[in-house]
């Protein structure tokens, strides 16, 4: 084992965590704390886990080692701009474009008891995101609890179901191999990194073809429009960045087509670009359709579908449990945030900002919130018996619902009030576990703007009774006036 090779003159407890950053041939001489957490990522997730963590009172978490580590320079994870020339096969740390503005509204990316600055946009710039993100990590003080330039390399768990540590091995940016210890992990690391790569018959021969004037792409690489100028490309599926391809290049190229699978609205800007429908496959001399049209004329294409990998109609807890993923969907997860892999505690791994179709910043807060109470209390959960049997429940929902779990993963159900139901689930069983006083947010539906409120009241008073309602009421209205 990776840990018994570096201590091996050591012979040290096998389920004891080393304290702190030692370089591979070194251990540390520090004394245990009471608890180590290690979370991977500074993103929206990674840096609402840690204040989530650092909101803890001091009676709890005085003795608490606490690192976030970040493989970039910075906060913001997505919102900070990649400005290396990446191609494939390598892959940019961000898919984020120049001229990409958010698609969602201003209150569903805003952290409880922290609104934009006035006057920001309804539907933001990526500088707009990225400053936001830096100004939260700075005004609640977690840049110090931050690691940049560490990258995880691997992480192992050394120990049982009960007891043990994650062994983790980093790179630094001088590129020196280095290792921590932390019995609990927190994986913040985002779900927007690894591209979905879909092929079709023929598309190397139809890129040969073009003697060099021919590319095939995944929108991960797009990223000035002016590549494009005097070509013709075709865009196949209409995501969000689909969208945004089309519209920004379709006033410079010669042609830009979409390719889509039923009948959608293209927004505004869209009104020269062609629609077609779903492809079929490549030849040497063009692109097939499934309506049997081709075209001959096309030089780029970019795709930016999301491909489903997995079916399966056997649920998790058939499974055995054991923590495994299809790249849709990673099982089984209580709450889409706790492992309930058999190889270690309950509690001692997390995912956080997982979901999709759901306002982020509320939702990774809440997963914080409820990931945190488990560490910090972790008598308030069910047995991993039981927690499977919740899962198996859920996934059986989403087949009644026509869907399957282990295709659209993590993505919330198509109605919007779903959503909104996860993250009262999490704010209501921990209302039920813990002391905490209803007081103002007694009988609120939480819809996207209530739930916040009531997240940053469970913030403010980290589930106690001494909370200031006025703070929920002031959110409430800014949040209204927003919308």
């Amino acid at each position: 084992m990776l840990y018994k090779c570096l201590h091996q003159d050591q012979d040290p407890d096998p389920v004891a965590p080393p304290h702190g950053l030692t370089f591979d041939h070194e251990i540390s001489s520090e004394p245990q704390v009471s608890k180590t957490i290690a979370v991977i990522g500074a993103g929206s997730a990674g840096i609402a886990a840690l204040k989530a963590l650092m909101d803890l009172p001091s009676s709890i978490a005085q003795d608490w080692n606490i690192t976030l580590y970040e493989q970039r320079g910075d906060v913001a994870g997505v919102w900070l701009p990649d400005p290396r020339p990446v191609s494939p096969p390598s892959i940019p740390y961000t898919p984020l474009y120049p001229l990409l503005r958010t698609n969602t509204p201003v209150p569903f990316m805003t952290y409880p008891g922290f609104p934009f600055p006035p006057g920001t946009p309804l539907y933001p710039s990526h500088e707009h995101l990225k400053a936001y993100h830096s100004s939260y990590a700075s005004h609640n003080n977690l840049t110090p609890h931050i690691k940049f330039h560490h990258t995880v390399i691997k992480t192992e768990w050394v120990g049982d179901s009960e007891k043990g540590f994650w062994d983790i091995t980093l790179l630094d940016d001088r590129n020196r191999t280095l290792r921590a210890g932390a019995e609990h992990l927190i994986v913040a690391s985002g779900n927007n990194h690894l591209p979905r790569i879909p092929t079709w018959k023929g598309q190397e021969e139809w890129v040969e073809a073009g003697a060099g004037q021919r590319e095939l792409f995944h929108s991960i690489y797009y990223r000035e429009a002016d590549h494009y100028t005097n070509r013709t490309l075709l865009v196949i599926g209409v995501g969000a960045s689909g969208q945004d391809a089309a519209v920004q290049t379709v006033k410079l190229t010669r042609k830009t087509y979409v390719s889509v699978r039923h009948e959608v609205d293209l927004p505004t800007g869209s009104d020269d670009v062609v629609v077609q429908g779903d492809v079929s496959h490549f030849t040497r001399e063009g692109v097939h359709f499934v309506d049997g049209t081709v075209l001959t004329d096309v030089d780029s294409e970019e795709f930016s579908p999301m491909i489903p990998s997995a079916h399966s109609n056997a649920s998790s807890s058939s499974r055995g449990g054991a923590l495994v993923t299809n790249t849709n969907y990673i099982f089984p997860l209580h709450q889409h945030i706790l492992s309930l892999s058999p190889q270690y505690p309950v509690n001692a791994l997390s995912f956080i900002g997982l979901p999709t179709r759901i306002a982020n910043c509320p939702s990774d807060y809440a997963q914080s919130l409820f990931a945190v109470q488990a560490i910090a209390k972790p008598w308030i959960l069910p047995s991993r018996a039981k927690l499977l049997e919740e899962l198996a429940d859920r996934e059986e929902d989403t087949r009644r619902a026509g869907l399957d779990p282990y295709v659209i993963g993590h993505a919330m159900l198509p109605d919007r009030a779903t959503s909104n139901d996860y993250q009262d689930d999490i704010v209501d069983f921990l209302k039920q576990k813990v002391r905490v006083c209803d007081m103002e947010t007694r009988g609120l539906h939480m819809s996207p703007v209530s739930t916040r409120t009531f997240i940053s009241f469970f913030n403010a008073s980290f589930l106690s009774c001494s909370l200031n309602g006025r703070l929920g009421f002031s959110k409430h209205r800014l949040y209204t006036n927003h919308l």
